[in-house]
């Protein structure tokens, strides 16, 4: 837009708020009234379409504190002023705003100028100083189409559908159906970034990005370890101490056999490759970590064959090494 817009337009009447209107009920009302207006909503309707546009303009103004600021301190030199074009007569392109400003020319109305003031930017910028006219500003005319702006948006995933990926369907703030490609393997707080799916851009220019941030629901069993995938795996005191075959589950697919060796401590990891999380970049492995149980309650035979077996073994302390480096 042309800085003339920002002097003939009242985005505060467009939207409907006061001129001291919070972010958030700016951000509300316009949010009700994009739903309202949208296009897909109104399919054919130029009148709606045309009334989507203004208030997306407004609110792409007002919701920016920086661009509120310079537009409420030209809005603050009056209606009357005028950016023109070089005519008949040699007069200027700001004649009227500096005539206006400094009491010259057919203005008539006397403005005051401090520096560090509300007009500050706006005068800074016009003589290459402050941000109006640059590129990175918006509605600033000389640096070209502006670039809309970024949307944020979250959402929840169960650990399957993050470790597997799958296409899912997200509903924009007016209620406009988005379809999301999830990569296998996305990890807790990870952001996907969807081109062109932001707001589009209020003067032709390239429209913003949907920036996704991911959460993911914890899973009863496994646990994400890079692209591996970690599992405890209980075994009965007797399968470690003599050895045995064992299942061990795999996420979404079915049990594997495993050999636990004899004498297989409690916390030593079983390696199983090639199914961990898959992803473009590699496929990790899933860990079995060995956990031994202990029976909570022993018949009267267990027990005596338990201290029989106690009876039977070295007398070993497992705890002195720990105990050494502890004191070291």
């Amino acid at each position: 837009m042309a800085s003339q817009d920002w002097f003939d337009k009242d985005f505060y009447q467009v939207l409907g708020v006061s001129k001291d209107a919070s972010d958030s009920e700016i951000k509300k009302v316009y949010r009700k009234l994009a739903r309202k207006y949208h296009p897909d909503q109104n399919p054919g309707d130029s009148a709606a379409e045309a009334k989507f546009k203004e208030i997306s303009e407004a609110n792409a103004v007002l919701s920016d504190p920086e661009q509120r600021k310079e537009y409420d301190a030209i809005r603050a030199m009056g209606s009357g002023a005028r950016f023109t074009a070089p005519g008949a007569g040699g007069q200027g392109g700001f004649e009227d705003v500096f005539g206006g400003m400094f009491n010259q020319g057919g203005g008539g109305q006397r403005y005051t100028f401090q520096q560090g003031g509300d007009y500050d930017d706006l005068l800074g910028g016009l003589f290459g100083g402050g941000r109006f006219g640059q590129p990175s500003g918006g509605y600033r005319g000389f640096g070209g189409p502006t670039r809309g702006r970024d949307v944020t948006a979250t959402t929840t995933l169960d650990f399957i559908t993050a470790t597997k990926g799958e296409q899912i369907t997200l509903q924009t703030s007016d209620g406009k159906p988005i379809t999301v490609r999830i990569p296998a393997g996305v990890a807790d707080g990870q952001k996907i970034k969807l081109r062109g799916k932001g707001h589009p851009s209020h003067d032709g220019g390239e429209t913003g990005d949907l920036i996704l941030t991911v959460h993911v629901r914890k899973h009863p069993v496994f646990e994400r370890d890079g692209l591996n995938l970690r599992v405890t795996v209980p075994v009965t005191f007797p399968e470690a101490a003599l050895g045995a075959t064992i299942q061990v589950p795999t996420l979404g697919g079915d049990p594997v056999k495993l050999r636990v060796a004899p004498g297989t401590p409690s916390g030593r990891v079983l390696r199983v490759k090639g199914r961990g999380v898959e992803t473009k970049k590699g496929t990790g492995d899933l860990l079995a970590v060995v956990q031994i149980a202990v029976p909570s309650h022993l018949s009267k035979e267990a027990q005596e064959a338990v201290e029989a077996l106690a009876a039977a073994l070295p007398d070993e302390d497992p705890r002195e090494d720990l105990l050494a480096k502890a004191r070291s």
